[in-house]
């Protein structure tokens, strides 16, 4: 039951002003999400990625500069298992990142990876043939079918030109509703608003959707 993050925006801007909020939310989560947090961005047009063990409100943020899309991701380990740096989101196969939060529960398919985020990842790029909202509904229908319950399934995939969001839960929409605001020229979703801030609007759930 983790936290995500993403932004983007026409023009750079600093990924610290967004980093420190999130951790803000990560911190005064009713979850604990102190496992390790990760980020991804676009620099030059390719991705970089930073992941830590620590807790992302004990990260040293002036190390990030700026860009124009941003995916971060605050790790609550399930039954405090599997804590690596290399379990820590987000996902990266050099074209598209992933960032994921929930619960899936007696899930039929089979797929590599460490950790059930993983396999989800790396199931979902199966379905993928060059465009990621068609591939995405297509593998969640089947991840759904497949799953004896949901809890609640809540991903960002993005490439370099366009960037897709699933959302569906179970239980708990005050903890599982994603939420999104776009204020001067910057669009930004994340697991709960900015604290403080004001505009934040809930997404529908069983929504897929081109962010």
């Amino acid at each position: 039951m983790c936290r995500i993050l993403w932004v983007r925006a026409e023009r750079p801007f600093q990924m610290a002003a967004h980093l420190e909020r999130f951790a803000d939310v990560s911190k005064n989560s009713s979850e604990y999400q102190g496992h390790g947090w990760g980020c991804a961005w676009l620099d030059g047009g390719e991705w970089r990625l930073h992941h830590n063990l620590q807790p992302v409100w004990d990260e040293d943020f002036s190390q990030f500069g700026a860009t124009t899309l941003l995916l971060a991701h605050a790790r609550s380990a399930f039954r405090d298992e599997g804590i690596r740096v290399e379990n820590n989101m987000p996902f990266c196969d050099g074209k598209r990142v992933f960032i994921f939060n929930g619960e899936l529960q007696g899930v039929r398919i089979k797929e590599e990876g460490r950790i059930g985020a993983e396999k989800i990842f790396n199931y979902i790029k199966r379905f993928d043939h060059h465009n990621l909202q068609s591939g995405l509904e297509k593998s969640v229908k089947v991840i759904e079918k497949r799953t004896r319950y949901i809890r609640a399934m809540n991903l960002i995939l993005a490439s370099r030109e366009s960037s897709e969001l699933a959302t569906l839960y179970n239980e708990r929409p005050d903890y599982f509703q994603m939420h999104r605001i776009e204020r001067d020229g910057v669009a930004m979703v994340c697991s709960a608003p900015y604290p403080g801030e004001d505009g934040w609007q809930p997404i529908r759930n069983h929504t897929i959707q081109t962010l």
